[in-house]
């Protein structure tokens, strides 16, 4: 069940889909895409998951728990931002789908990301995501 107004990104990604889930998964690639951030993780459902950098001048630490995690094919997560000001409570927390279908020799990446609280919220997200998503698409498909 999804909460608040949804974002709906889809890449498609000239690689193979265990390429994309390392993208998903090790924190030197995901660092490259996502702004510098440094996650760490265990990857496995119920584990805690956290995000620490510093955006515009101002250090973050974000954090979220796995929902599931299938490799190569499907990661859930839900997610807080300390950046959003919204306090640390359940009902501000998002969930972040990342679905991977082979297509051909590559792979079709859809995010889904639940509970933006406006329109205007959601699309300011997408921006985001889909500048994130072009960024890790260059990069899986430079790794060969």
């Amino acid at each position: 069940m999804s909460r608040g107004f949804v974002v709906d990104v889809k890449v498609r990604v000239e690689a193979p889909a265990a390429r994309v889930w390392r993208a998903l998964t090790e924190p030197d690639l995901i660092r490259r895409y996502l702004f510098g951030t440094e996650v760490t993780c265990d990857w496995r459902p119920g584990s805690p998951v956290t995000y620490r950098g510093v955006w515009k001048g101002k250090a973050y630490e974000d954090k979220g728990r796995i929902l599931q995690a299938e490799e190569g094919r499907r990661l859930v997560s839900t997610f807080w931002s300390s950046l959003e000001g919204r306090p640390d409570l359940p009902e501000n927390y998002k969930t972040v789908s990342w679905e991977l279908t082979p297509e051909g020799a590559g792979t079709l990446l859809h995010l889904t990301q639940d509970n933006a609280a406006t329109p205007q919220e959601a699309e300011h997200s997408r921006g985001n995501w889909e500048m994130v998503m072009g960024k890790m698409k260059e990069i899986v498909e430079g790794l060969g």
